[in-house]
């Protein structure tokens, strides 16, 4: 098998000579040191030299004050986005609004202004055709959400102003599916996965209730599954936490795999999801990112990805149970991680 047909043989749960594999997204801090340990000078040449079965890449959106999708918008109307050190429970711009007509001020972004869909083409063409072209599309409108109002008030309102949650939420979304239609269309043909998604998790349980989740986040959820579905692309969803109280809903929803199953937070563990969804959905990730990752050696890393591989012969994308490999994870780890992942 090549990796693309490793990858739709994995998400599809059926046999495979061993498990299709993804790095995630390298923090930028991380990069130069796992450059080193590789013998390589950029991202692209670490993706070919590592093993992995996928090619991430990333929407090229650039405003006056944005430089990443997941920073489009300038919640704190000050000019300045700051992708690298964003937070959800600031006080956002819609934080005093009651009424409809209270988000009428706020300017919102259009993205076939600031999407260059030759360069979408170009990033993706430079994807080798036998690997998993995965578009890092993001999405996060629940995230965006929050941040808008501040998370206190965000949460509160689903509650006490559903309506005007719902109304923010609404202008969200469909910023998205703008901006994924002129991705999609640049892309054609040449694409195979997106990564969506929204932190709902914490370490102990999901943030908000699966009702909650059902009424709030899931609307916006199918609209953009479908949307990927219908330019035949396999959806990734993205949630750190424990969320396997709305896993269901996910797989209600279309999903094909649940990433990163952040391996520490309750109930993510492979053999838990493997007993609850076993032949439903599939996951991406499982490596620990916490600990394992950061503090363990090469050799706990391949006993783990063993376990993996035996508690999901398939239907598990071997990864870090985070997208982004961050500077305190030793590059042999990474190493260790791969080998054991690769190994036929």
């Amino acid at each position: 098998m090549n990796s693309l047909e490793r990858f739709y043989a994995t998400i599809e749960r059926r046999p495979v000579d061993r498990p299709a594999a993804w790095l995630g997204m390298p923090d930028i801090k991380s990069q130069p040191a796992l450059y080193e340990y590789y013998g390589v000078n950029s991202l692209h040449e670490l993706k070919l030299a590592i093993g992995d079965d996928f090619y991430s890449v990333e929407v090229p959106y650039r405003s006056p004050n944005a430089d990443a999708i997941y920073a489009a918008f300038d919640w704190y109307m000050d000019g300045n986005t700051d992708s690298e050190n964003r937070t959800l429970t600031a006080d956002g711009c819609f934080k005093d609004a009651e009424e409809l007509e209270d988000l009428d001020f706020f300017e919102w972004p259009d993205p076939e202004k600031f999407i260059d869909k030759e360069e979408c083409r170009r990033r993706v063409d430079m994807a080798p055709a036998d690997k998993a072209a995965i578009g890092m599309i993001w999405c996060c409108h629940f995230q965006d959400a929050c941040a808008s109002f501040g998370m206190q008030t965000a949460l509160m309102n689903m509650i006490a102003n559903p309506e005007i949650y719902k109304a923010v939420d609404d202008k969200i979304v469909d910023f998205y599916l703008k901006a994924n239609e002129i991705f999609y269309e640049a892309t054609k043909g040449r694409l195979n996965a997106v990564l969506i998604g929204n932190d709902m998790g914490s370490q102990r349980g999901p943030m908000i209730s699966p009702a909650m989740a059902e009424e709030f986040v899931m609307p916006g959820c199918r609209k953009l599954v479908e949307q990927a579905h219908s330019y035949g692309l396999k959806v990734i969803y993205h949630s750190c936490g424990s969320i396997v109280e709305i896993i269901p809903r996910l797989i209600e929803a279309g999903v094909d795999a649940i990433h990163p199953i952040q391996a520490l937070a309750a109930g993510m563990d492979a053999g838990n999801l493997k007993e609850k969804f076993d032949g439903r959905i599939s996951f991406c990730g499982g490596v620990d990112t916490q600990n394992l990752l950061v503090n363990g050696t090469p050799e706990e890393v391949k006993a783990k990805v063993k376990e993996l591989r035996e508690i999901f012969p398939t239907g598990l994308i071997i990864s870090p149970s985070h997208e982004a490999i961050m500077p305190d994870i030793p590059p042999a780890n990474v190493k260790a991680l791969f080998e054991e992942a690769t190994r036929l």
